[in-house]
């Protein structure tokens, strides 16, 4: 073996070592990827994405597409090989693992609390898009999940409107959860209920929770709402999270409407939305924003306060447009697909 061979050999041992010892060596981070589309007015296992009933519904014509992230699991290990791959990936970002996956999280935990977080963001849209379109959905403060052997259990159930604690009438989960906590651990609180139309007065001990010793009876509540239109949202179960909701009140907004609000244009977008149509900021907005370039999107609906973080976003030819509200998502689709678009803002601007 010559001098160059024998070095050349030493090298590429050299070299396969450290690959090995590279994907052995595991780091406290996740890795975010452009993940899947899913067109809101299309369909989803032979169903319309958006279903209604009780209402006059409307033809559509466009793709609307709510982007995901795809994001290293909570129960898998990010090695040093695949996080260098994704750092000069220009689609792909390397994230601190505890901004994502609290300290003990399980990829189920997760799971749970993704789907949950996704309902919210259905039931959000729901509230916003009818309201937008003139219909009165009124608010309550409900029962949304009882904690197993906590003084709640037997005694409150999910979907119990709380109508009033100790004779204060409540409006929001915050002031349920100021009343309980202005009791010292041991005392009684009084919840007046309405279940399926009944009105119950039910009497509750509290305890001290025990990260910080506040009074609690064991329950959680949340914002409930009586919708006069029926509406279902039908995906993939494997999409979770708070970030679709913007879009979905756009398509419900698209479905209940005369005229396609999207004329056949390929419009994509994220946000989370709240009952009033204010559209909050996401994670992941340049993964999110490379998803809709590579799946031909032309208009790129993004939370204005995600704009500054779209900066490096592949978007190609693509127009990103920072929103605010629901009305601004409509009104920015209105004028794109008119061509009058010397107006919209651009992200980053």
């Amino acid at each position: 073996m010559t001098r160059r061979s024998a070095t050349l050999a030493v090298a590429g041992a050299l070299i396969v070592a450290l690959v090995a010892v590279a994907s052995m060596f595991n780091l406290p981070y996740v890795v975010y990827s452009p993940g899947p589309v899913e067109d809101t007015l299309g369909e989803w296992n032979g169903q319309q994405v958006i279903q209604i009933e009780g209402a006059d519904v409307y033809p559509t014509e466009g793709v609307l597409d709510l982007t995901t992230v795809g994001v290293t699991s909570a129960d898998a290990d990010l090695d040093l090989l695949t996080a260098l791959r994704a750092w000069i990936d220009p689609d792909r970002a390397v994230v601190p693992r505890e901004l994502v996956y609290p300290e003990g999280t399980t990829a189920e935990q997760s799971r749970q609390q993704n789907a949950a977080m996704l309902a919210n963001s259905q039931q959000n849209a729901e509230v916003a898009a009818l309201r937008k379109l003139g219909y009165d959905v009124p608010a309550s403060v409900v029962v949304d999940a009882v904690v197993a052997d906590a003084p709640a259990d037997g005694v409150l159930e999910p979907g119990d409107i709380v109508v009033s604690v100790d004779g204060t009438a409540v409006a929001a989960p915050e002031d349920v959860v100021d009343a309980v906590t202005a009791h010292e651990p041991g005392e009684t609180v009084s919840f007046v209920i309405d279940r399926d139309g009944e009105q119950l007065t039910e009497d509750i001990e509290t305890i001290a929770a025990e990260d910080d010793g506040r009074a609690l009876v064991g329950f959680s509540p949340t914002l409930g709402f009586d919708l006069p239109v029926d509406i279902a949202i039908g995906i993939d179960e494997r999409i979770g999270g708070p970030s679709a909701g913007m879009i979905f009140a756009v398509a419900i907004y698209d479905t209940l409407t005369p005229g396609a609000l999207l004329d056949g244009t390929h419009v994509a977008g994220t946000g989370e939305i709240s009952p009033d149509g204010e559209v909050g900021a996401i994670g992941g907005i340049q993964q999110k924003i490379a998803a809709a370039n590579h799946d031909g999107a032309e208009l790129f609906l993004a939370p204005a306060s995600n704009c500054d973080e779209a900066v490096g976003g592949n978007n190609g030819d693509m127009r990103v447009v920072p929103i605010e509200t629901l009305d601004d998502a409509v009104s920015t689709i209105e004028s794109f697909v008119a061509g009058d678009t010397d107006d919209l803002a651009s992200c980053p601007s």
